[in-house]
């Protein structure tokens, strides 16, 4: 008996995929769409509530501060009148305070970001040593690696246990207080607040990318290793590469606080931006529109890193569905191989 027509199995079959893909959408609604007397008791909430909070706004806020004096140019003209004395010197001493946040937080972001990736390497291959049974090696040499491996792994938990329980502001004074105690002088604030916000740093993105890694499916090192990759090279060419495009939004997030954490400089004596603030408010008597101004600056640099996230996740993830696009069905393989007389 001779099967129908293609056309006329997809023409059979089209009402039938309509209608369940028309209940996959009915039960993906988790609530019902509002009428409009919902939508205009919402409408009405909100501006009731608008209103409200620009009325606590003015009268809990603003007429206060004008009330002293805080909205005048006496206060302002440093920061937004080039035409003030105080303005260039101040400009300057605030650029140079930035710069020097700058290039602390880029410091420690890239050693952080280094010793992170290779502390996340370690405990991967520590892990993997478990199940390793060193038969090529006589038993007294592979129960010492296996011991060795066994102790290592204990050391690093212990490390970034310790690091990662530790506030940033005790490891950047512990830096600062312990190393020219045992005779090593990095001679400069900038190299202890580096190393501070190092230590810290790289265990939480060493566990943000182990983590990343242990979450892949066995199924990809399992076949990794089934082509002949050692657990080295399994790590590095197959779980690292997916572990850092996942979990990029955790990365960046923990780079910016590396950035506002450069903040803490200020205990150690290091002219950043934050130093420099508030030594210009002791002379200017302005804090609250110095403190305003820079916190601008900061929330529009940590808006920026965040953007460059999202626009470098949706740049891989557009890779990644080109890449499956452009990949062969295995129907249209099995037609091609027919075509030219192979077998599959």
């Amino acid at each position: 008996m001779n099967a129908p027509p293609v056309e006329s199995r997809v023409r059979s079959a089209s009402p039938a995929r309509a209608r369940r893909a028309g209940a996959g959408r009915e039960a993906s609604v988790l609530y019902d769409a509002p009428g409009p007397r919902a939508r205009r008791t919402a409408v009405i909430v909100s501006v009731v509530v608008a209103v409200l909070l620009v009325a606590a706004a003015y009268l809990l806020v603003y007429r206060p501060l004008a009330a002293r004096g805080e909205f005048t140019m006496a206060k302002w003209g440093p920061i937004i009148d080039p035409g003030n004395e105080n303005f260039g010197p101040l400009w300057k001493r605030l650029f140079t305070g930035f710069r020097a946040t700058l290039t602390a937080a880029g410091l420690a972001i890239a050693a952080s970001l280094t010793l992170g990736t290779g502390l996340a390497i370690l405990r991967i291959q520590l892990k993997a040593q478990r199940s390793r049974r060193f038969t090529g090696l006589a038993a007294p040499a592979g129960y010492a690696l296996r011991a060795l491996a066994w102790l290592l792994r204990l050391v690093t938990r212990f490390c970034v246990e310790v690091f990662r329980g530790l506030p940033v502001v005790i490891t950047i004074f512990f830096v600062s207080t312990v190393l020219p105690g045992i005779g090593l002088n990095l001679h400069e604030a900038l190299w202890y607040l580096v190393v501070g916000l190092t230590l810290y740093n790289m265990v939480v993105i060493g566990e943000i990318l182990r983590s990343g890694m242990e979450g892949l499916p066995g199924g990809q090192r399992e076949a990794a290793a089934a082509v002949g990759l050692t657990s080295f090279q399994v790590t590095r060419l197959v779980l690292l590469p997916q572990a850092f495009r996942i979990m990029l939004p955790a990365l960046i997030s923990q780079l910016v606080v590396v950035l506002k954490d450069t903040s803490l400089g200020f205990f150690i004596s290091y002219e950043e931006v934050l130093r420099i603030t508030t030594q210009a408010i002791q002379i200017l008597g302005n804090p609250i529109q110095l403190y305003v101004v820079v916190g601008a600056i900061y929330i529009a640099v940590n808006y920026t890193l965040s953007k460059l996230a999202q626009y470098v996740q949706r740049r891989l993830s557009r890779g990644r569905r080109a890449l499956a696009a452009g990949a062969t069905p295995p129907v249209a393989l099995a037609s091609q191989a027919e075509a030219g007389g192979m077998s599959l």
